[in-house]
């Protein structure tokens, strides 16, 4: 589904990724971990169409879709099914949870069966079925955060990409959005994860990859990382 060519990253003259590459298949769990400041965000965003690249390929069911002269657009990428969300949520805070549901369906197919896509968030997230007249700024961070998966939802994503979803959330909230994930992708979505707890990531990934100082440092499936030594002391807290 989608394949990601020596990838090169900058803002200005300064170089967030230096040379990635990597592939996810349709329905799979793909994670990225690393340090802090390794460009595992910035090759998101490139990704999304939201930062062009200065060298390198991205791929998206066999046509490109980024090269350093090529660039797709944002708003193209949720009509062709690539949805982000992003790090810290970035949801319209004066707005209720209903509306911003509502601008989840930006594409003229998901406009076509919003109202059967706002049942399916509703039934995955019921707090925000409860909440749907409530501003979004005034809910806690995990509530923000199932606003943030169900906006998307309503995008009908093929390519789901979640940065960071659980930075900053309770353990119960942490487990829930988990549990979401792994369910949308028991029902067909394909996911690509960057994610600080690389334990949990791990154990939902197909396949992962480590990228270091904006290059990719090692990759194998989850559990295979899960279960490497060097994985373990840098991103596990030890040996498990």
């Amino acid at each position: 589904m989608l394949e990601v060519k020596n990838l090169g990253v900058a803002y200005g003259d300064v170089r967030a990724v230096w040379d990635i590459s990597f592939h996810v298949n349709v329905g799979e769990i793909v994670v990225l971990i690393g340090p802090n400041g390794a460009g595992k965000t910035s090759t998101l965003r490139s990704i999304a169409g939201l930062q062009p690249i200065v060298a390198g390929q991205v791929d998206y069911l066999n046509k490109p879709i980024h090269q350093p002269k090529l660039f797709t657009h944002a708003h193209e990428l949720v009509s062709q099914g690539i949805v982000l969300v992003h790090e810290g949520r970035r949801l319209f805070g004066s707005m209720s949870v209903s509306e911003n549901l509502e601008l989840g369906a930006f594409s003229p197919q998901a406009r076509k069966v919003k109202n059967r896509t706002l049942t399916q968030v509703f039934e995955m997230f019921p707090r925000l079925a409860e909440r749907k007249d409530q501003r979004a700024n005034t809910m806690s961070g995990g509530e923000q955060q199932m606003l943030a998966i169900g906006r998307a939802m309503m995008g009908l994503p093929k390519l789901l990409i979640l940065d960071e979803p659980s930075l900053g959330l309770a353990p119960l909230v942490v487990k829930l959005i988990f549990d979401v994930i792994r369910e949308l992708n028991q029902q067909g979505m394909t996911i690509l994860l960057v994610e600080q707890n690389a334990k949990r990531a791990l154990a939902l990934a197909s396949r992962a990859y480590v990228i270091e100082q904006g290059r990719i440092a090692g990759t194998g499936t989850g559990a295979a990382l899960l279960n490497d030594p060097n994985v373990q002391h840098s991103y596990l807290g030890g040996v498990l």
